[in-house]
């Protein structure tokens, strides 16, 4: 089995054009998911509950016949929170606080300023309503992603927070349920794949309307949040997960190679890439990747997202690879180097950049405080990171004064009757002079 991901130099002719067959990634799905995404929402959207319950017993193989059935209580919540080992508990609180604490640095507020004629500007900053969050469940179940989805939210002032989470076979995560408790989310409901977007989005008896929708899913989940966005917002359609490392050769070579196995062990079309000028801490790393890989649980995950989609790329210099991690734009980028402080200026696109040898992306994914809702597939060249500002939105204020429309009205006047628009001319013409 081949475990080494590909060998690269950009020396070499056709690198650019390797590199972005490397880098693509095909976001086009399957015809019959689409169908069968498509045939769900209608029906949810036309039923309502009973389509919901018909869907769950379909699909996750719970025989319930009434919504009651798959709304869990708070006191379920709690117990699933209190009944945790403490140290698990323990985590979950560290993981919330410091999430908490770097959220509460992005909530923007109002604000307005008077012009010397009395008029008066500004912006209005409000909360959503209400939102959705999709959390997988069963196996794959991550409370991580309950924390950094939902305490953004509550941050912003989000007054209800919705969430769904399928159960397969009556499967509950305990830690999923206690970090919905901890994050106080409003209400829970044993929920999953299209079904439930669609009854977040369209809403039903018993589950209200959200405004947007945030969380991952599998590819059912995703084509569902596509087809409903416009009718509610959501946060994004994630690709697979990604790490860039620049090294300067400086680092522990284990410590690299562990960092590209992170990554990879999400699943097969994962990507990892090492950017570094010295081919000897290349082959360093490649021998840790294959001394460390048979003690890994998910080898097999690693090895193929490490082979068919990872490269350990030798470059001229450290700003040669800061140029090409700019044109990857990399969900995480890892700057693993004696001084990363001297790169980040070069740095423009990236979800999230981790800087110096102890910043391992690991430890954006649970616990530093900044949000790991990234943008994949080169979308960090115009995305950012989720945030309290994903949860909030903006109004402007305009509150013109007598001598501000004096001012203002023949400037409106002169342009709306450039564009054709008499009627815009006229409603400004006809305070001039009052």
């Amino acid at each position: 089995m081949n475990v080494q991901p590909r060998r690269l130099s950009t020396r070499d002719p056709e690198f650019l054009s390797t590199l972005d067959a490397l880098l693509h990634f095909d976001h086009s799905t399957d015809e019959a998911i689409e169908r069968t995404v498509a045939e769900i929402l209608a029906n949810v959207r036309t039923l309502g509950d009973e389509a919901v319950l018909d869907y769950t017993r379909r699909f996750d193989r719970l025989e319930v016949t009434r919504m009651a059935q798959v709304e869990l209580a708070p006191a379920e919540l709690a117990a699933a929170f209190s009944g945790l080992p403490a140290d698990r508990r323990e985590a979950l609180e560290h993981a919330a606080r410091r999430i908490r604490s770097y959220h509460e640095r992005q909530k923007a507020e109002s604000w307005e300023y008077q012009e010397a004629d009395g008029t008066r500007l500004g912006q209005k900053v409000t909360p959503l309503d209400r939102v959705g969050l999709y959390v997988p469940g069963g196996k794959a179940a991550y409370p991580s992603s309950v924390l950094m989805n939902a305490i953004p939210a509550k941050v912003a002032g989000v007054r209800e927070l919705i969430m769904v989470v399928p159960t397969p076979r009556g499967e509950r995560n305990a830690l999923v349920l206690a970090a919905a408790h901890l994050a106080s989310v409003d209400r829970v409901f044993a929920l999953g794949g299209a079904q439930a977007v669609g009854a977040l989005a369209y809403g039903t008896q018993t589950i209200p309307q959200v405004d947007k929708i945030v969380g991952p899913g599998n590819a059912y989940v995703a084509s569902a949040k596509r087809r409903v966005f416009g009718v509610v917002g959501i946060d994004m359609v994630a690709g697979p997960s990604e790490v860039l490392v620049i090294s300067d050769g400086s680092g522990d070579p284990d410590w690299t190679a562990m960092d590209l196995f992170a990554q990879a062990e999400h699943d097969e079309l994962a990507q990892s890439i090492l950017l570094c000028p010295d081919a000897a801490y290349l082959d360093r790393v490649a021998a840790s990747i294959e001394r460390l890989l048979p003690g890994m649980p998910r080898r097999e995950v690693i090895a193929a997202s490490l082979s068919g989609r990872g490269a350990l790329i030798l470059v001229s210099d450290l700003e040669e690879a800061c140029t090409i991690a700019n044109r990857i734009a990399p969900e995480h980028l890892e700057l693993a180097v004696e001084d990363p402080r001297a790169l980040l200026g070069r740095i423009r696109h990236a979800g999230a950049i981790f800087m110096g040898h102890y910043a391992s992306e690991s430890l954006g994914d649970y616990c530093a405080g900044p949000n790991h809702v990234l943008p994949t597939s080169r979308s960090a060249r115009f995305s950012s990171p989720l945030g309290v500002y994903d949860f909030q939105k903006r109004s402007s204020l305009i509150e013109i004064s007598a001598a501000g429309a004096q001012a203002l009205g023949p400037v409106a006047s002169t342009l709306a009757h450039g564009e054709g628009l008499t009627a815009h001319a006229r409603a400004a013409e006809l305070r001039l002079g009052r």
